[in-house]
């Protein structure tokens, strides 16, 4: 197919009659290559035979079954991995809006867990009084209605075929090998069913509306206020969750430069000016320097689990590498090409250079290889749909154990049963006598929970690279539980960080629980003791 060629004259004045005229013309070649492709797919494969009919009510229905189950899952809310510290950082917004503070520990820092998306919950919080896990209830309310739209929005702008919006959906949640990869920002079922309220699936689900936008503004040479409006959008997703921040920009970098016809001069000014916005809106965001973050070293080795077990993990998206294939030797210049060619490469030198926190880039790679899949079948091409049919199958058998999240455990078969996560029990019962700015003394096993209620920890649960004592206080909390420290030394630990309760789990050290300065006042479902500091006087 020829594409106009690309006039890089400078634009004459607004009256020429023309200038006017080419743009029209530009304008009107791409409609009109638009209609043909849409004429085009519409007079392919089983798109309005009853197969092909068929075939779009079990998909739909297979997604109606997903996202029912999605609602079962934040009814229920599985307490596991990094729900204390968003929730924790809610209830510090909710307590002060302006300056929070640290989200773990009672320090005047800032944090990169106050984004735009947990801001606008803490205000939520603070105006309406509810409790913080309603709060992030509504907050995955919101980010599975933005992923399922997003989802169709950007899948509509790729296919016209009825089909490809479920289809994607499916590809998305369940082409996916075991073992499980619960990391934010990955749309593995297995995933989202535990991080569907944290700000990363927020992120990852306002980047399909993102793409979806972008696509259309490049190709209709939208308005200033259009690309402005991106740019602070682009803004939004980046100061919210970076590496999927880093997604949504690969994935919008592929649309560029796979846009057909080449944007305009005036709209590339146009894509630069919202860029600049966005980037000065970053630039200035109040509650941590997002620049700093590039500075920081020290996340390579927890995030070297991502490159384990990989041809387990994403043999099955083999099926979608095979899609973009065939797209490639369409169009060279295919988006969803390019987008997977950018995520490989940026995950590939990650191995190569030991930057393993590179890998949570995957999704870039992931996504572009899962909708070349939902599109290739959305065409109905037998040997395809066979293909993923079957892949698709094995994805969600490997993900079976979510169902666990959404139904009591005595309900399903042992086998699948065997294949949930345990989730935690919670630390709910403590907050009769911890009140909110408290300071809580427990062993790292609590750190992660005790946050969530609105109390504050002696060391972080997570590693917050803005704490400059972090260290420190990792110290302190093992001198006090390290058998053999002096009473006098565990005394001035509980002084130094004006700790008011002591938490443990049976005798894990530190002081004595006959020891004058504490007081056993309650002990958990799980067996954890709290002890009130009643004095911190030394012998």
């Amino acid at each position: 197919m020829d594409h106009p060629k690309i006039d890089d004259s400078p634009p004459p004045a607004p009256s020429s009659v023309g200038w006017r005229q080419r743009v029209l013309e530009r304008e009107a070649s791409a409609t009109a290559g638009a209609a043909a492709s849409v004429q085009a797919e519409q007079a392919e494969g089983a798109g309005g035979t009853r197969a092909g009919t068929v075939m779009r009510t079990l998909v739909w229905s297979a997604a109606l079954l997903l996202t029912m189950f999605m609602l079962f899952v934040i009814a229920r809310l599985p307490w596991l991995g990094d729900l204390g510290i968003h929730a924790a950082t809610i209830e510090r917004l909710r307590a002060n809006l302006i300056h929070p503070g640290s989200p773990q520990v009672d320090a005047a820092t800032d944090s990169p867990y106050y984004s735009p998306w947990t801001v606008l919950l803490g205000f939520v919080a603070g105006a309406t009084g509810l409790d913080v896990f309603t709060v992030l209830r509504i907050g995955a309310l919101i980010s599975l209605s933005l992923l399922l739209t997003g989802v169709w929005h950007f899948t509509r702008t790729l296919s016209s075929r009825r089909a490809a919006p479920p289809l994607a959906v499916l590809c998305l949640l369940l082409l996916w090998g075991p073992p499980w990869l619960a990391w934010s920002g990955f749309l593995e079922l297995g995933s989202l069913t535990l991080t569907i309220s944290y700000p990363s699936t927020f992120v990852i689900a306002l980047s399909f509306h993102f793409w979806a936008l972008l696509t259309k503004a490049l190709r209709a040479a939208a308005s200033w206020p259009a690309f402005l409006g991106l740019g602070l959008l682009w803004a939004v997703i980046l100061l919210s969750h970076q590496y999927s921040g880093v997604v949504a920009t690969f994935g919008a970098l592929a649309l560029l430069l796979g846009a057909r016809p080449w944007p305009a001069r005036e709209t590339l000014l146009r894509l630069g000016a919202g860029i600049v916005l966005g980037v000065a809106w970053i630039a200035m965001w109040p509650y941590y320097s997002f620049f700093s973050l590039f500075g920081f070293e020290g996340l390579e080795e927890i995030h070297r689990p991502l490159y384990s077990n990989l041809p387990t993990r994403f043999g099955i998206v083999l099926v979608g590498v095979i899609a973009l294939v065939f797209r490639w030797r369409r169009d060279r210049r295919d988006p969803l090409v390019i987008f997977f060619a950018l995520g490989t490469a940026m995950v590939a030198v990650g191995d190569l250079t030991g930057h393993w926190s590179w890998g949570r880039v995957l999704p870039a790679a992931i996504i572009p290889a899962q909708l070349a899949t939902a599109l290739a079948m959305a065409e109905g091409r037998k040997v395809f749909l066979a293909l993923s049919s079957a892949a698709l199958l094995s994805g969600a058998w490997a993900q079976v154990g979510t169902l666990g999240y959404a139904v009591p455990a005595d309900m399903l078969p042992q086998a699948v049963r065997q294949k949930t996560w345990p989730t935690w029990q919670g630390l709910k019962w403590m907050t009769r006598w911890v009140k909110p700015g408290d300071t809580v003394m427990s062993s790292p096993t609590a750190n992660v929970m005790i946050p969530a209620y609105g109390a504050y920890t002696v060391a972080p649960g997570y590693d917050d690279i803005f704490l400059p004592d972090q260290q420190e206080r990792y110290a302190a909390v093992g001198r006090f539980f390290a058998s053999g420290t002096p009473r006098e030394e565990q005394l001035d630990i509980l002084g130094r960080y004006k700790v008011k309760w002591v938490l443990r789990w049976g005798f894990e050290g530190g002081l004595p629980p006959d020891d004058a300065a504490l007081r056993l006042v309650d002990i958990g479902p799980d067996g954890r003791e709290l002890y009130q500091v009643v004095g911190r006087e030394k012998a």
